[in-house]
């Protein structure tokens, strides 16, 4: 085995701590690749050292590996060679083609072997990635969608807050309330167009996006985005446009950097975002951060939404001892003073339910109450198929499918003519991946 060396210096909370890279006495070496960069990867680093001096058997050796679309081609050519890692991070829409891969060992192996108690761990959070009554890998940095809210200005204006779990009716009445009350120079609402938000929605509102149980049952042939859940979701989002009192700030990255700059500088009261967002909201924000859950369809109980975020993996290419080292370190992530720490330093939610009981999180709330929010509702979800993620191949490119007729719509496109044509498009897509992936029998 080679010896890898340097060792890298790294400040962490105005501290030097050190990401070893070189092995000490005789131990077992896991390569770890990642995708955490900025200030999560700071945490991280001083993770996988703390991993390393809390015993003497295993060192992991982290290594950046870019995006995640970047890193999981890497994953797949380099699997069965000695550059390949033993244990890698992998977002949840690559979580189907992991699976399909077979170049996995289901971490449940371990954890029957371990007698390890998997209740711990948040059952939603855990649903995405099991398959076949088997946990197949472990959530690691979740996150799931949740509604933010300029505190200070409806305080200022006089305006109920939203409630915890609230309905479209009662967002919109806020949002038009805030737009009309502060003399439509602030306007109350938006919702970046963004494939994730609407299968959120989906999801909320008990719909099945594709067959097979969103293929949790088997490898999805269809998917259904023409439904009556998407098209109240949208006339929800159309009637707000045409109050005056919705920002539309479009699809991709800089959308979501425009959303977040027009709710700190007081030009839209409230927005959609992952809940991971809470940590940059909390220091740059001069206002009142207030956080609910997401939306959902009046008349209906919220279903509950799916998991955002990433998991960790262990590779079948490598021994067993490697294996078993690889499951160590993947336990010792989601101890409860570890996920509080990850929680308090990322924004992304503490999964074991015994993270909340630490002095970590107890002081975190003290001092940021909203922070409670979206892990309560991670723990108010019962799992079921609806909310339990798409386990299908090609999701970055149907969510740009779903992004084309999102902003049709936004601009006045007819709802149902535009989800139709949508829906076959999508569905031509997925047959031929399945054809091209050997998914599909003629």
């Amino acid at each position: 085995m080679g010896v890898i060396l340097g060792v890298v210096l790294i400040t962490f909370f105005g501290k030097n701590v050190f990401a070893q890279s070189k092995p000490q006495d005789n131990r077992t070496q896991i390569v770890f690749w990642h995708e955490m960069g900025g200030p999560a990867e700071k945490t991280l680093l001083k993770l996988v050292n703390d991993f390393n001096k809390s015993q003497s058997k295993y060192q992991v050796i982290p290594k950046y590996q870019g995006s995640y679309d970047t890193a999981i081609q890497k994953i797949f050519q380099t699997h069965g060679t000695n550059t390949s890692p033993a244990v890698f991070q992998s977002s949840n829409i690559s979580t189907a083609q992991v699976l399909h891969s077979g170049y996995t060992t289901p971490i449940q192996k371990f954890v029957d072997q371990d007698h390890y108690d998997l209740s711990k761990i948040s059952p939603v959070a855990r649903a995405f990635h099991a398959q076949g009554g088997k946990q197949q890998a472990m959530p690691f940095n979740t996150s799931q969608p949740v509604l933010y809210y300029n505190a200070s200005l409806l305080e200022k204006y006089g305006i109920t807050p939203p409630s915890v779990s609230p309905s479209y009716s009662e967002i919109t009445k806020i949002a038009k309330e805030l737009y009309e009350k502060s003399n439509h120079k602030v306007k109350g609402m938006t919702v970046q167009i963004y494939g994730w938000l609407l299968e959120e929605a989906i999801a909320n509102s008990g719909g099945m996006f594709a067959n097979e149980n969103d293929g949790h049952t088997g490898i999805p042939t269809k998917v259904s985005i023409d439904t009556p859940e998407s098209v109240e979701f949208f006339k929800w989002i159309r009637e707000n446009i045409k109050n005056g009192n919705f920002m539309d700030y479009g699809s991709g990255s800089m959308a979501s950097t425009n959303q977040t700059s027009g709710f700190l500088t007081n030009k839209v009261g409230m927005y959609i975002q992952s809940s991971a967002s809470m940590s940059q909201l909390n220091k740059k924000n001069k206002n009142k951060l207030g956080i609910t859950y997401f939306p959902h369809p009046d008349g209906k109980k919220a279903n509950g939404v799916s998991i955002g975020g990433a998991a960790l993996w262990v590779s079948n290419d490598k021994s067993e001892a490697i294996q078993k080292g690889a499951y160590e370190f993947i336990k010792y992530t989601v101890r409860p003073e570890v996920q509080a720490e990850w929680q308090k330093s990322t924004g992304y939610m503490a999964l074991n339910r015994d993270s909340q009981k630490t002095s970590i999180l107890q002081k975190f709330y003290a001092k940021h109450p909203e922070g409670k929010i979206p892990g309560q509702q991670l723990n108010s979800t019962v799992p079921n198929y609806d909310n339990s993620g798409i386990l299908l191949e090609g999701m970055q490119t149907i969510r740009k499918l779903e992004e084309d007729a999102m902003e049709k719509i936004y601009r006045g496109g007819d709802i149902k003519q535009i989800l139709k044509n949508n829906e076959r498009a999508i569905n031509d897509l997925v047959y031929s991946q399945n054809r091209a992936n050997g998914l599909t029998k003629e």
